[in-house]
């Protein structure tokens, strides 16, 4: 990345409104089916990261630091299209999902429903997690 992209960049990461933690909740999704994958958190480093690499990149809570999309499962997001809302303080990342998003192995992180006051589970795994990240 060139000086003035990474500057254009950190421009747009000074637009969004981040959380008292330096958070803001970003959504993921299919950007040719419009599924909602998942959400997570990004800090400034990760919205930077993501617009300068073209890889999406949260930050983890549990884990206190940056986590790029797939890094142990290999279910990597492409970014297509970054977003934000009027108020600026959530992101909508418009994405080329590799494989599953969700780390129970679905397609996506919604897979429970609220139906006739009962939870309902409306899909199943499409891969092991022992496969997905090589546990045992």
């Amino acid at each position: 990345m060139t000086e003035t992209t990474t500057a254009a960049n950190s421009k747009i990461a000074d637009k969004l409104k981040f959380n008292e933690s330096g958070l803001i909740p970003a959504i993921a999704q299919q950007h040719d089916s419009g599924e909602v994958l998942m959400m997570a958190w990004m800090n400034r480093d990760a919205v930077i990261e993501t617009l300068e690499t073209g890889r999406v990149c949260y930050y983890s809570r549990s884990r206190g630091k940056l986590w790029r999309k797939g890094e142990s499962s290999g279910q990597v997001q492409k970014l297509i299209d970054f977003r934000y809302d009027c108020d600026q303080d959530t992101v909508l990342i418009q994405v080329d999902q590799l494989g599953v998003a969700c780390h129970t192995g679905r397609r996506n992180c919604f897979y429970f429903a609220a139906r006739d006051g009962e939870e309902v589970v409306i899909s199943q795994p499409e891969i092991a997690v022992e496969d997905l990240y090589g546990k045992k």
